[in-house]
Parts: structure tokens; C-alpha cells; sequence
């Protein structure tokens, strides 16, 4: 399979390090947020990080479908909305994710078809697909 693009991050520390690239562009603390027992910071968290990724990837495949379909909008915006649940499978925890999608200069039907399309296309949707349950609403 060709490669399309490439990068790396190393973590140090799980959730009371860093986040770093080797060319030191990305470089971020992460710390256990408040709800799992950290202390309240300004640091980001590995779900906020799912979430950052996981939104801009679905708002470029939206963009990538209405662009291919020659639908012109005013804009859009997609909120990711990360969980980590309780997983009675093994006593651990797993993701949940919720994403909501809103294309300005649609109506909803036609903006409802376009989020389907880029979920089905969408990197981050496929990798999860059947391992992690996302509920897609478009607002």
C-alpha cells in the first residue's frame, strides 16, 4: 500500500508527561484530567487529543465529498466529543465517541446525506469502525 503521508509523536510520562514530535513541532504536557483524579491544569489529555484529530480529519472528508460533488457552502464545522466508558467485557475502559456535523448553507436532509458520505470515508472512521461506537448527528 502506498504511503500518503507519515508522523511520529512519542509520549513520555502516560498521562502526567509530554507529547512530542522528533522535529519538535508538536510538543504538548498531557495530564490526567480532573475526572480521573489529576489535578486541574492547562494540559491536553489523550481524549482531547482523539478528539482534535478525529474532528479535523471528518470536517476534511466533509469537505472532500461536497468539493467532489460540486456543492458549494457557506462553511462547516464538526464537534468530537471523546468518552471514556466503563467496559463490562473486561472491567476496563473503552471509547465512545460522538460526533455532530453542521454545514452551513444546507438543509439538513442534504447536509445529513454529504456527513454520511464522509463518515464512510472518513480515516479516522474507518480505523474505528466496529471496535469503537460512534453516534453521528447533524445539526
Amino acid at each position: 500500500m502506498k504511503t500518503l503521508y507519515e508522523t511520529t509523536v512519542t509520549n513520555t510520562g502516560g498521562r502526567n508527561g509530554e507529547v512530542f514530535s522528533p522535529d519538535n513541532i508538536f510538543n504538548l504536557d498531557v495530564a490526567t484530567p480532573p475526572a480521573l483524579g489529576g489535578e486541574a491544569t492547562t494540559a491536553t489529555n489523550p481524549e482531547q487529543l482523539f478528539a482534535a484529530g478525529y474532528s479535523a480529519c471528518f470536517n476534511s472528508a466533509l469537505e472532500f465529498q461536497l468539493k467532489k460533488h460540486k456543492v458549494e457552502i457557506e462553511s462547516s464545522q464538526v464537534t468530537a466529543t471523546v468518552r471514556l466508558l466503563a467496559d463490562t467485557k473486561d472491567q476496563g475502559v473503552k471509547i465512545g465517541v460522538s460526533l455532530e456535523a453542521h454545514i452551513e448553507g444546507l438543509d439538513l436532509e442534504t447536509a445529513k446525506k454529504y456527513v454520511e458520505l464522509a463518515h464512510a470515508y472518513c480515516p479516522y472512521s474507518k480505523a474505528i469502525s466496529g471496535n469503537v461506537e460512534v453516534d453521528v448527528k447533524v445539526i
